[in-house]
């Protein structure tokens, strides 16, 4: 859903730059004693209350909570209601969705009554919107079907009983918007897909307005003047250029987008469809890419941009904005702040305060009351002084190349010698950020150092940055990756010998090239969901991909391209796994449909066929990625057997 904005107020209204970074720097700790080993469940287990939201009104609070179905069944994610009076939650939270088969894993308010939310059959990300009245608790279906995508576009605020949602019923490679009733499941569609439209923007009334299209190598930024009629191309560019629409002005004909367009750095930009390539700079941060920008529906006016340096921060546009962060980073010191829901009125808001050793708190914050209200710890079995602190480093590939990197290092333990986890991250085309990582933790709490390190093509740090993974599957990317755990040991912090690397999705097609190609290198290895075939990956995407297919040739390779095959055969580790000797663990989910089971099937056959000693755990009922607490109890658990076995942590 897109919100509304206005133009930037002048930075005189505040006396001094609106820029609210919100992450101060943290304590300076004394050296802490080893911690106890947690419980593993303690780090992956459900928060007993978390996802705090408002209905539009503010007459609701909800939350989801573990709640058991059958008697002896796995508690699941569901949502709970509870009054609000007074800015305070009051009486008993009462259950309102009863899913047992697997967690909601986010849900929306609609109004005052109703809630939707997402639901994924057995991981095979065929999501579908479901509805529940808040009040009868009544559950609706909206998008029945097989083999059927759903995705929520406008909450329509302004419409009660309707909301915007994209589906692919009518053709599996494309998403229509249609217009529907929350209550009787009724769809009138609002906007065809011509075929190659991926992403829709409506504007204040909630009109479909924009379209950004894409045919893989070229995009282009689609218009219409009013509720119906034909899109009209205003911007076209190819695949590195990036013209995001975010939402419309508040006269209701420009919008605001992201752009990199001239520049490497994408920006905040205001364009006019009457004259669409004469860009009006908002803002823009000389270092990395904006990330997202932020607008209120209430009031019509640009509210602020994000972006993430070695932290996140923020720039603020609106007075009114920037004095709720500064209230808030002075009530919460030290904290990282995320607004994370609002009433319709924006005058309270649900605001999670967390960092690198914590998932933090919740509150319910009142702007006209300044009061702020503690709704609940997310994870309070994890105490923070526990915690490993997260170190933003850099360090400088073979190439000159300097790499952005976290270094995570055990408590009340020397930086040396260290055994050490390599951790590069999925993707690949996003990027590892500063906060509270379960799985960093985890492995910190067991003794391994971690460094998590964004390679080249890893997101936010520009254009040229982000090209210069093309075609490197393997090669420069993994360098980078081989940079960092050299750098690891040349710094003294790692033991050459306790070495071992894991990764999921392209970190675990990292993971298999890194014991492919640099053998000697690591002591052990996990992959989770990666990708070993390079050949198959490409042949098996989901449909709706089809629009990117061209664009994943020029980034990845095309199987079908006599230049291409030589070096993807020369970079997918299933035809070079007589170099492979180290210990192997794979995890994979049968009903995956981003790296298909056959990935992992083939390694694992080929592997065993050598006889190296590889471990494969296989859920049926799980996608890309382990959702269900048991599985991933179960993988963490073979994990952490798994590198204490071929690293030797052990305790102190």
């Amino acid at each position: 859903m897109k919100k509304l904005s206005d133009l930037t107020l002048a930075l005189a209204l505040v006396g001094a730059s609106l820029l609210v970074a919100l992450v101060l720097p943290a304590p300076a700790h004394a050296q802490a004693a080893v911690p106890p080993e947690l419980p593993l469940r303690d780090f992956f287990r459900n928060p007993e209350r978390a996802f705090f939201r408002l209905s539009e009104d503010g007459r609701w609070l909800s939350f989801m909570q573990p709640a058991a179905g059958e008697p002896g069944a796995t508690p699941r994610r569901n949502v709970f209601v509870q009054r609000l009076e007074a800015g305070k939650p009051v009486g008993e939270p009462r259950q309102v969705t009863r899913e047992t088969a697997r967690d909601i894993a986010q849900y929306r308010w609609k109004g005052g009554a109703t809630l939707l939310y997402e639901k994924d059959f057995g991981g095979d990300e065929n999501f579908h919107l479901v509805a529940v009245d808040a009040l009868t608790g009544r559950v609706r279906d909206l998008t029945p079907g097989d083999n059927l995508r759903a995705s929520l576009v406008d909450l329509l605020p302004a419409q009660p009983g309707h909301v915007l949602v994209s589906h692919n019923r009518r053709d599996p490679k494309v998403f229509d918007v249609v217009r529907l009733n929350v209550r009787s499941g009724a769809e009138q569609v609002v906007a065809t897909n011509p075929g190659n439209v991926v992403g829709w923007t409506t504007d204040h009334a909630g009109h479909v307005r924009l379209g950004f299209a894409s045919d893989g190598v070229d995009s282009a930024v689609l218009v219409r003047d009013g509720a119906d009629g034909e899109f009209r191309s205003i911007i076209r560019t190819d695949f590195r250029t990036s013209v995001t629409p975010q939402f419309f002005h508040a006269d209701n004909r420009r919008f605001y987008a992201l752009s990199n367009r001239g520049r490497d750095k994408s920006a905040l930009v205001l364009i006019d469809p009457a004259r669409p390539d004469d860009e009006e700079l908002i803002y823009s941060h000389p270092q990395v890419d904006l990330y997202e920008a932020r607008g209120s529906q209430q009031r019509k006016v640009l509210l602020e941009v994000t972006f993430q340096t070695e932290r996140t921060e923020r720039h603020a546009f609106d007075l009114r904005t920037a004095r709720l962060y500064q209230r808030l980073a002075r009530a919460l010191p030290g904290m990282e702040i995320a607004i994370q829901s609002s009433t319709r009125d924006e005058t309270r808001h649900i605001v999670a305060a967390l960092n690198d050793r914590t998932q933090g708190t919740r509150y319910l914050y009142d702007e006209r009351k300044g009061t702020l209200t503690k709704l609940g710890e997310v994870a309070p079995w994890l105490p923070e002084a526990q915690m490993a602190p997260m170190k933003p480093v850099r360090y400088t590939a073979r190439d000159g190349l300097e790499i952005p990197a976290y270094l995570t290092l055990p408590l009340g333990r020397p930086a040396k010698n260290l055994p050490c986890i390599v951790n590069p991250h999925g993707g690949p085309w996003v990027r590892d950020s500063w906060g509270f990582n379960p799985e960093v933790q985890f492995l910190a709490n067991r003794g391994f150092c971690v460094l998590q390190m964004n390679y080249r093509g890893s997101t936010g740090y520009g254009r040229k940055f982000w090209e210069a993974s093309f075609g490197q599957w393997g090669l420069a990317m993994q360098d980078d990756i081989t940079d960092g755990a050299k750098w690891l040991v040349a710094q003294g912090i790692a033991d050459p010998k306790r070495l071992g690397i894991y990764g999921a999705s392209y970190g675990g097609y990292a993971t298999l090239a890194g014991v492919t190609f640099t053998p000697d290198l690591y002591a052990a290895a996990v992959d989770y969901v990666g990708v070993a075939n390079l050949f198959t990956f490409m042949k098996t995407i989901p449909p709706y991909w089809e629009p990117f297919r061209q664009q994943m040739y020029a980034m990845v390779g095309n199987p079908d391209d006599e230049k291409d095959k030589e070096r993807l055969t020369a970079t997918s580790p299933v035809f070079h796994v007589d170099r492979i000797r180290t210990p192997l663990l794979v995890a994979q989910g049968a009903r995956d449909p981003r790296v298909n089971k056959a990935e992992s099937d083939q390694i694992v056959e080929a592997l065993r066929r050598r006889g190296v000693e590889v471990e494969y755990l296989v859920k049926d009922n799980e996608g890309h990625g382990f959702s269900n607490e048991e599985n991933q109890f179960e993988f963490y658990g073979a994990m952490e057997r798994f590198f204490k076995q071929h690293l030797q942590a052990g305790r102190p």
